[in-house]
């Protein structure tokens, strides 16, 4: 039977016996699925989760942890850094696009504070102490750091520049293993328990059950039993990207074609394809984030230059802004140049991921024997080379907008780096939903009784990116859905619907 047949939704009707029920359906224990547990739980209602591993967590416990919040946190207070929701929002309209929602972006920084503080009481530590350095994130538990590049051109021109990477404290992290993110994960997943939420693990979700116009459960199979789980107020799917999903990626988001999936395997698109399937709008599904393999204090010291040795991005940025200008924009050719004083400094700086710090590709005493090794046009590097110095020397960076504590010429021997192809990433793109986290039909029209948050859908970000993004649209959106289905009416009228549930 092929794949298109199967994921069509069932009548309910043809549902003889269901074997399980709940008022609320939850598809993913990631970070939306816990949190859409909490609130419906916290609203009454008799809560399910179904999860397809054997364990609560998602791609959000083995994530960094950052939590993009803002518009003035206590966290942000404690450390001197002014915010206000209407800057924050400034900011993300320019960096998250190009074809942002508004709405969410508006809703989210109003929201940002609330957030924070719904987090803390829910038992998620924050350590009150700021990381200023490059980096993919703090080494240490440091709580708060830019992750998104705020500081950095063009967008320190646009918003006042405030960090808004939060990250909960934890001691012994393992960057892409354990970091950040267990520790967020960790007490949501207590609190939701405490309140009596039901698990049920190694369950594959696989057909939405409907009921005229109404999601009303679903269909899952385990150890290779198909089952049915009825859902008296509403289905939310909370199942991750679609980045290991060989077809979806041919055909929504070619780019990443070959690229490492920074996700985890379970991200097959499945939440996504159900709802489409019944009608469901789908949003961004081109936009991707993209992770480059780099080391951000070697680059913010240097110059990144894409094939023909020009330089095409301000290196003391995001390095995901360096990877999404890298692979979308560059054709994933690029090359860091470095001398030997910065190269020799970036070393004696800390990281999280020493693990980027490889020995250089190619050294040479001059740019020109530099730019011959790497098989640049004649002329090429040592041209921009002589701009950035030429610049550099009084401290600024007219091209790109470098800030001048990273300008300094380049003098002496040289290295470079070959970075062609050192890009991963993740999908952003997914089911639209409204502010509700209620899934959208193509008519524009709310799918009565299905809801979704997280990385199936399209949320905060459209093509642009900060890290926290996820976690923080993941938990805020799934939030809203879990408020959401627990006050929608149970079906009143279940005629239609077979009521026996096998004990």
């Amino acid at each position: 039977m092929s794949e298109s047949t199967t994921i069509r939704p069932l009548r309910a009707a043809e549902v003889s016996t269901w074997d399980q029920q709940a008022d609320v359906v939850i598809a993913g224990y990631g970070i939306a699925g816990v949190c859409a547990a909490i609130e419906a739980a916290r609203a009454g209602a008799d809560v399910l989760i179904l999860e397809r591993t054997g364990g609560w967590g998602g791609a959000a416990s083995m994530a960094g942890g950052f939590i993009y919040l803002g518009g003035g946190t206590p966290l942000q207070q404690a450390l001197g850094f002014e915010d206000t929701p209407e800057n924050m929002e400034t900011f993300m309209l320019a960096a998250f696009g190009p074809g942002v929602d508004k709405a969410k972006i508006a809703d989210y920084s109003r929201g940002s504070v609330e957030h924070y503080n719904w987090l803390v009481d829910c038992g998620v530590p924050f350590r009150e102490a700021f990381w200023g350095e490059p980096g993919w994130e703090p080494p240490h538990d440091e709580g708060l750091m830019y992750s998104g590049g705020e500081n950095s051109a063009p967008f320190n021109t646009l918003a006042v520049p405030a960090p808004r990477g939060h990250v909960p404290q934890m001691a012994n992290k393992r960057t892409g293993a354990k970091g950040g993110g267990y520790m967020l994960m960790k007490p949501l997943v207590e609190t939701a328990e405490s309140l009596g939420v039901r698990v049920e693990y190694d369950i594959r979700i696989g057909r939405l059950v409907v009921d005229d116009d109404r999601v009303v459960g679903l269909t899952a199979r385990r150890y290779g039993k198909e089952i049915a789980i009825r859902a008296d107020r509403g289905v939310v799917l909370a199942t991750g990207s679609f980045a290991y999903q060989k077809e979806m990626i041919e055909g929504y988001a070619p780019r990443l074609i070959g690229r490492p999936a920074a996700a985890i395997e379970e991200h097959d698109g499945i939440g996504i394809r159900l709802a489409h399937a019944l009608g469901a709008q789908l949003a961004h599904m081109d936009a991707t984030e993209v992770a480059f393999m780099a080391d951000p204090q070697l680059m913010a010291r240097g110059i990144v230059v894409n094939g023909r040795g020009q330089r095409y991005i301000t290196e003391d940025t995001y390095p995901g802004r360096i990877g999404q200008a890298t692979l979308i924009q560059q054709d994933n050719q690029s090359y860091l140049v470095i001398d030997e004083q910065s190269y020799e400094k970036a070393l004696t700086t800390e990281t999280a991921t020493p693990f980027f710090r490889q020995p250089p590709t190619w050294v040479a005493e001059t740019s020109a024997e530099l730019e011959a090794e790497m098989g640049l046009p004649t002329r090429a590097l040592q041209s921009t080379i002589e701009v950035y110095n030429l610049h550099a020397e009084q401290g600024r960076d007219p091209l790109l907008g470098k800030k001048p504590e990273w300008l300094r010429p380049l003098r002496g021997p040289l290295a470079a780096f070959d970075m062609r192809g050192f890009t991963a990433g993740f999908t952003l793109g997914g089911l639209r939903t409204d502010l509700d986290s209620r899934v959208l039909h193509v008519s524009g029209e709310p799918i009565a009784g299905l809801y979704a948050a997280g990385r199936c859908t399209s949320g905060l970000c459209a093509g642009g990116y900060a890290s926290g993004a996820s976690l923080g649209d993941g938990s805020f959106y799934g939030r809203r859905a879990g408020l959401a289905v627990a006050a929608s009416s149970p079906s009143a009228d279940r005629s239609s619907i077979q009521t026996h549930v096998r004990n």
